[in-house]
């Protein structure tokens, strides 16, 4: 499929789960460390680390770094029952690349150490106060998780915390100044940003701090970034002192597009949500969102996304919508795309989570993929019931005149085709009972101009979906 070398959602290829993106600019690329999920795992984070680059001026051409650390590197994790949780990565004084982290099975920062930004990590120490004690275990502290890290001359600002919901023992997201050796703390943690149990009569009531701190400066401001109470939404806080003072500004992404009302209404979800992690990065002149979706209808099979954000006249963000084409340049209005690139799928039940307990009820589609965990297999869309929608946006449409699907499934009815998610029908394109993947083209007239698709099952049973293709005059 020649137009996935354009710009797209998810950046990087369709079986690979590495969501908590952390992105930083290092010698003219962009490098994500995200953690590292599984395809049909059961529990968050169940692989090693990887991580993926590009060229800061061909965000369409990502790079395979390989596998940089390896959760047995931790001496505490001989077990190896402790997974490797969100990391975040800073260059220190002495111009080595430190990556911090921490095990699901204990509270306290681990880090490990690199002379190159994707090379092998090795492990390098814990984070701990003057006495040798780890943050985390000394009497008082509350446990660390989901570290965010900035380095400014001998100094590195570490964030840490997670605060579940109306939690009265977590007071909140957390700051702390490292010495040049990168582990030893010089001023002990405070809190910064309020969980939900304390922030009643705050600006930062219903987006209290949930959990992914992480930092990064624009025009001398400090940005804090993080996953609010509500899960999906990726908000953000900024102070001219990196250790306190943040004022609330917004959200920057929702994996739901909840909030937005530019296309449809601000409490409409579009895509099944659950947690998101991300961050911001500078790539050239524009600022960028990283977040992740969800897949396979769980909570444990999550892809990197990312988009264009728009800046303000007061110099803050918008809260960025979430696209296929990651809010940059539009698609082609013509060829063959797959479906995994959607970044709308929805219901007329307008169910906003991801069910916790597991997967998905089977009213529900998904992106998912054929094969296991590694197969190199492109994701498509399965499991579209009656008047469930699956959009894609945005095309740069110019005399689109039929449009051919690739589909199986129990499925007798059609797909039809809009350009908003609730406007007129542009024609329909029918589909039957098919055992293997078959193909379907039918006159589909969309106006031209850059525009959204939307295909919605009209019928009965249960249809896969893996590609479209738009053919113009």
């Amino acid at each position: 499929m020649e137009n996935l070398k354009q710009i797209i959602n998810p950046y990087m290829p369709s079986w690979e789960y590495v969501p908590d993106g952390e992105p930083y600019v290092f010698n003219d690329r962009v490098y994500v460390y995200g953690s590292h999920d599984k395809f049909n795992g059961d529990v968050y984070c169940m692989l090693d680390y990887v991580c993926y680059s590009a060229p800061v001026d061909n965000l369409g051409d990502w790079r395979y770094e390989g596998v940089i650390y390896r959760k047995d590197q931790d001496p505490k994790n001989t077990d190896l029952q402790g997974n490797l949780y969100a990391p975040a990565v800073t260059v220190g004084p002495d111009g080595r690349y430190y990556l911090y982290y921490v095990l699901s099975s204990w509270g306290v920062v681990s880090v490990a150490v690199c002379d190159e930004p994707a090379g092998k990590y090795e492990f390098y120490g814990y984070v701990h106060y003057s006495d040798g004690t780890y943050v985390g275990e000394r009497e008082g502290d509350e446990p660390q998780f989901d570290p965010g890290v900035l380095t400014e001359g001998d100094i590195t600002y570490l964030y840490t915390g997670f605060c579940g919901y109306m939690d009265k023992s977590r007071h909140g997201a957390m700051v702390m100044t490292l010495d040049k050796d990168m582990l030893t703390v010089i001023k002990e943690p405070e809190f910064i940003v309020p969980g939900s149990a304390y922030a009643e009569g705050t600006e930062f009531e219903k987006h209290a701090f949930f959990e992914a701190p992480s930092i990064r400066k624009k025009d001398g401001l400090y940005y804090f970034i993080y996953s609010s109470e509500v899960c999906h939404e990726l908000a953000y806080a900024t102070s001219e002192s990196p250790l306190g003072g943040f004022t609330y500004r917004g959200v920057l992404v929702s994996n739901g597009d909840l909030n937005i009302d530019s296309y449809k209404p601000a409490e409409k979800p579009m895509c099944y949500c659950a947690n998101n992690h991300g961050s911001m990065v500078k790539i050239k002149d524009d600022w960028f969102i990283f977040y992740h979706r969800h897949t396979n209808g769980t909570n444990y099979s999550r892809q990197g996304c990312f988009e264009l954000l728009k800046e303000r006249e007061d110099g803050f963000f918008d809260q960025a919508e979430i696209t296929s084409n990651c809010g940059m340049a539009p698609l082609k209005g013509e060829g063959e795309y797959p479906t995994y690139i959607a970044c709308n799928l929805y219901s007329p039940l307008d169910e906003v989570y991801v069910p916790w307990s597991g997967w998905m009820d089977a009213r529900f589609q998904k992106i998912t993929q054929e094969g296991r965990d590694g197969d190199e297999n492109l994701g498509y869309i399965a499991n579209m019931r009656p008047d469930t929608s699956a959009g894609f946006k945005y095309f740069d449409c110019k005399g689109i005149k039929k449009i051919k699907i690739n589909y199986k499934g129990y499925a007798n009815g059609c797909l039809e085709v809009r350009t908003k998610w609730d406007g007129e029908s542009y024609g329909s394109i029918p589909v039957g009972y098919a055992n293997v993947w078959k193909e379907e083209t039918a006159e589909v007239s969309i106006p031209d101009g850059v525009n959204a698709l939307y295909f919605t099952f009209k019928g009965d049973g249960h249809l896969q979906f893996k590609s479209f293709t738009l053919i113009c005059d």
